[in-house]
């Protein structure tokens, strides 16, 4: 691509979403794309946008996003609202709250518990681009198979369901045992036996019972902080879990407002988690959501 003769606009460096490449002569533009949704008409338009501007490829990214490589910076003012009338605009990158992540969930997923696209697109709406001292990732996976990797990001949201079930009228057909993928159900003389502790509360066991004997408790949200991926990737610790999307946003704002209080830059937040008096501030969110 031929460099061009306009001049830089310097102010669009200092927002996330504008990456220096290898090249310091160009950039990677990231794109804010919650949940990883959307429409047929904003991908046409994309690819228009970037044919125009002379971008040849574009960049799928492992957290539901966009990225256009290899931009020439002088182009940036016109590119970003381009990006932006396309219902497309610039993403996040520094230390702030960057594309919320979400898997499919019950609209689509047979195993969704909650509707994880529609609380994504609401955290978004709330959080997204806000500063913090550390970067946060908010990932929301619908049920605990964990499609979107939520807990190894600083802000995992699970659905869970627990199963309920009626010893008086259970056949003991055992059915369930054959889908409970932690084998913490068993028949036992005739007996449904379930060890609480391997339960993972997926509440895969509810549907395929054939005498609809088993059912699920309202679903609920569980929440953790601290997840990691990167070279040393770490699971979140385990924060609350709450019942309704209400509590979650009330959660998740608490969480980002402890963050920008009490969180240093330069290190991450799963490594100040103790400096940070992690489980005095549990008890503190949960003596609130209890």
């Amino acid at each position: 691509m031929p460099r061009r003769s306009q001049s830089v606009n310097q102010d669009l460096y200092t927002r996330g979403g504008i990456i220096t490449e290898r090249d310091p002569d160009f950039c990677i533009v990231r794109l804010r794309m919650p949940a990883g949704m959307i429409t047929p008409a904003q991908m046409k338009g994309l690819g228009e946008i970037a044919a125009r501007h002379g971008i040849e490829s574009l960049h799928l990214t492992t957290r539901q996003t966009m990225e256009l490589p290899h931009v020439d910076p002088s182009i940036l003012e016109e590119l970003v609202d381009d990006l932006e009338a396309n219902g497309t605009p610039l993403g996040a990158e520094r230390e702030e709250i960057v594309n919320v992540t979400s898997c499919l969930g019950n609209r689509h997923c047979k195993f969704g518990i909650i509707d994880s696209v529609g609380l994504a697109e609401e955290i978004d709406k709330k959080f997204f681009g806000k500063e913090l001292p550390v970067k946060v990732r908010i990932a929301i996976s619908a049920c605990p198979n964990g499609c979107e990797s939520e807990r190894l990001n600083e802000i995992g949201i699970t659905g869970i369901q627990k199963p309920i079930r009626d010893p008086g009228l259970c056949t003991g057909c055992g059915t369930c045992t054959y889908y409970c993928r932690e084998k913490a159900i068993d028949v036992q003389d005739g007996l449904v036996v379930v060890t609480t502790a391997k339960c993972m509360e997926c509440g895969f066991c509810i549907l395929p019972c054939p005498f609809h004997i088993i059912q699920g408790a309202p679903p609920e949200y569980r929440i953790t902080v601290g997840g990691h991926r990167g070279r040393h990737p770490l699971i979140g610790r385990h924060l609350v879990d709450v019942k309704l999307p209400e509590d979650v946003i009330r959660v998740v704002d608490k969480i980002v407002y402890w963050i920008y209080r009490q969180a240093s830059t330069g290190s991450l937040l799963p490594e100040q988690l103790e400096e940070l008096d992690f489980e005095k501030f549990k008890k503190e969110i949960n003596s609130i959501v209890q």
